[in-house]
């Protein structure tokens, strides 16, 4: 493979503590070098654009296999890579699940030809039932990145000890939706004084915070790892904090862009598109992410990439189903209203996007340290853009973003050496 050298852009790489204007050159998929002035047989100048180790979402609903009609691996990848992201993690909700190591396999399979890197999580317990638990060492062994039952709680405490003193063992994080059921009755959208204005059936914000202290204890308990998606309550902030300050270094948590940007008030119209799991929260919340952001108490942005079918999301609040896509939009939405904002720097951001996920889930990536693979997320910040969803390569067009105008986006995916997207000005 001949040398590619990005000349002239700003090379942030927090696992180097690097922030300067420098060159970085490739060579055979990996980094060969950094410094100034380098040449190779192709330049690219990146003046004014920031470079990043390749950004990883840890938390996308590929769909494929068994509901292709929503998305495909082809389709969501190619979103992935327009995005900025080198790499996605697929959940578990996918029919079968891969909750065998026959499954697990045959997914890698299907991904072998996709425009970005693609893993997986195994689920935690057999048939995301949340009874029995999976084959968690023959899930390992056939490539699994972590154990997650998804959008599904695992109800048992007993068998969520297991999950967690069983993936000590394999150094992989547990990935929990917290949710206790039996709180969040079959609610649709966050409990507060706007469900009781809409008269909609209502998720407390209790009902994650309740879930996500059990299993917080139980993490302290048994030395597993485990992962909190998607937080979306100051209660969750503040639990996660409180287990890190006392020296847990076992635990972690996620949160998506339509979490610190957007609260309930979204649902005021009805919109089956601000319908999430867990639900768009109040403004008391969303200011609590975006602090739990700045601390470090959250250590990861994902999307929860979810598409839908049109028609699914053309109907009544109630009969719709949860989530919203987010391949496309989350990087532009979190630099817009993260790093402009001064909440984040860009070394921040690129820590919670690329650096702590691959850390999260143990994946090959997250820094351009000489001799690390060549992925490689190409950032203008000052790029004005308007969110179209009739332009997203998703098959999915059901986000709450449509019409939102940003500062700030990816703009030039590399993966294993390879440009895969390129929309530079």
């Amino acid at each position: 493979m001949s040398r590619l050298v990005l000349s002239g852009g700003r090379l942030i790489d927090p696992t180097q503590s690097l922030d300067d204007a420098v060159d970085i050159a490739i060579e055979d998929g990996v980094v060969a070098e950094i410094g100034k002035g380098l040449s190779g047989a192709e330049t690219l100048d990146v003046t004014g654009l920031i470079v990043a180790p390749g950004f990883i979402d840890i938390h996308v609903h590929l769909r494929e296999p068994g509901f292709e009609y929503k998305e495909t691996i082809e389709t969501a990848t190619a979103a992935a890579v327009a995005g900025g992201f080198v790499g996605v993690v697929g959940m578990p909700n996918t029919n079968p699940p891969p909750d065998t190591a026959a499954a697990v396999r045959g997914l890698m399979k299907r991904a072998e030809s996709a425009s970005c890197r693609v893993f997986t999580m195994g689920t935690i317990t057999k048939g995301r039932q949340g009874e029995e638990l999976a084959e968690m060492g023959d899930l390992v062994d056939a490539g699994v990145v972590g154990f997650s039952d998804d959008g599904d709680p695992v109800n048992d405490a007993g068998v969520m000890r297991l999950a967690l003193d069983y993936c000590t063992m394999f150094d992989r994080p547990v990935a929990v939706h917290a949710e206790d059921r039996s709180l969040s009755n079959s609610g649709h959208m966050h409990e507060g004084a706007v469900s009781a204005e809409l008269g909609i059936p209502a998720i407390p914000s209790v009902a994650s915070d309740v879930m996500a202290a059990r299993d917080l204890l139980l993490a302290e308990y048994t030395g597993g790892r485990l992962h909190l998606m998607h937080m979306s309550t100051a209660g969750e902030v503040s639990l996660l904090s409180r287990s890190k300050a006392d020296g847990i270094k076992t635990v972690s948590g996620e949160t998506a862009p339509h979490y610190f940007t957007l609260t309930d008030q979204a649902v005021h119209s009805f919109d089956t598109n601000a319908k999430m799991s867990p639900p768009l929260r109040s403004q008391a919340d969303v200011d609590a992410i975006l602090e739990g952001l700045a601390d470090g108490t959250i250590d990861a942005i994902a999307t929860d990439h979810a598409p839908h079918a049109s028609h699914e999301k053309d109907s009544e609040f109630a009969a719709a189903p949860f989530g919203i896509v987010g391949l496309e939009t989350s990087v532009g939405i979190s630099y817009d209203t993260l790093v402009h904002s001064g909440i984040l720097t860009p070394s921040q951001l690129i820590e919670k996007m690329s650096c702590n996920p691959a850390v999260i889930c143990r994946i090959d990536g997250g820094t351009l340290k000489p001799g690390s693979r060549a992925d490689l997320t190409v950032i203008d910040p000052d790029r004005r853009w308007t969110v179209d969803p009739a332009k997203f390569r998703t098959k999915g067009r059901n986000t709450p973003f449509a019409g939102r105008e940003l500062v700030g986006d990816a703009v030039m995916t590399i993966v294993g050496g390879e440009i895969r997207f390129d929309e530079r000005g």
